[in-house]
């Protein structure tokens, strides 16, 4: 029997969706859409994925509509309208 990481089909996606659960709905660059969840790894460093954001995924060759996340792409541009951060109060001029 096989490894199922030799099994494994390597893709980039974008995610479109962020569901519960840890779980994305994720576009292939052919239009596709995944639904992915997120690897151990990066679970235990604590890695953000928001919509937008650029992944590396495994899909089995069995199952071509479920991936596993296994890295978010750093190039990736993305604006995330993430709040500003706020290091006491501000000064007045």
């Amino acid at each position: 029997m096989s490894d199922n990481s030799q099994d494994a089909i390597e893709v980039e996606g974008k995610i479109t969706t962020v569901l519960p659960g840890t779980m994305f709905r994720v576009e292939l660059p052919n239009g596709h859409l995944v639904l992915a969840h997120i690897s151990g790894k990066l679970r235990k460093n604590f890695i953000k994925i928001t919509v937008g954001d650029m992944v590396k995924m495994e899909m089995s060759p069995y199952d071509l509509n479920k991936a596993r996340i296994t890295y978010r792409l750093r190039n990736a541009a993305v604006t995330r309208n993430a709040p500003m951060r706020s290091y006491g109060p501000r000064r007045r001029h």
